[in-house]
């Protein structure tokens, strides 16, 4: 399960999320909102993390645990967990129950965390451009448009769609080289749901993270 979705992320990733996301929303976006336009938070916050990454050894020896704890601790409290898991999930979250939407939410993070935490070594000569930010027509939602240039490499897209919450900003889906994140997991997701429902997409997403987390995965 997954792995045409993993193959096909896992370069853009290592390139561009392991810089720009996980700099860009390094810390709590509410601390910067409320005088920060989402552009310029991406811009300022960038080179926080790559700092902080590039100088922790036992990171880029790939300690996954350590680099686990500050995906968890740093980058996961700017995305919007339930909008991302109900958008992933697609129709079928309206029927299902608020325990389901609980282990829902809490495996996708899970899986999103170890995807992420995946990115974070692949950090060496890069740079990050924030190109420009649109709205999204009929919502207060924005697209920041931003690039990744690792050495003499190709530019490697990466936007990220946000939302106001509050006084702050989320995070709700990321574009990789052209691949909406939420988008890819939708249609693995949904070959799940229509052979069992949500208790068999709980179910694969349990395995699977079990899978990881014991290296097998």
């Amino acid at each position: 399960m997954y792995k045409p979705l993993v193959a096909r992320l896992t370069l853009g990733l290592q390139l561009a999320l392991g810089v720009a996301t996980a700099g860009a929303l390094a810390v709590p976006l509410a601390a910067h909102a409320a005088e920060t336009a989402p552009d310029a938070l991406v811009r300022q916050i960038s080179g926080e993390v790559i700092a902080a990454a590039k100088a922790d050894k036992a990171i880029q020896a790939g300690d996954i645990h350590k680099i686990i704890t500050l995906v968890d601790a740093k980058v996961m409290p700017a995305l919007n967990f339930e909008v991302m898991t109900r958008s992933a999930v697609g129709p079928q979250w309206r029927g299902a129950t608020a325990e389901q939407r609980t282990k829902l939410q809490a495996e996708f993070k899970t899986l999103l965390v170890r995807v992420y935490a995946g990115a974070l070594t692949q950090i060496k000569d890069a740079n990050v451009e924030i190109l420009k930010t649109l709205p999204v027509a009929g919502s207060k939602q924005v697209v920041v448009q931003s690039q990744v240039v690792v050495g003499k490499g190709e530019p490697v897209k990466l936007d990220y769609r946000m939302e106001p919450a509050g006084e702050s900003w989320k995070v709700i889906d990321v574009n990789v080289g052209g691949i909406w994140l939420v988008g890819s997991y939708r249609s693995q997701f949904a070959q799940e749901l229509n052979a069992g429902g949500i208790d068999n997409l709980i179910a694969k997403l349990v395995e699977r993270n079990a899978k990881a987390a014991g290296g097998k995965g």
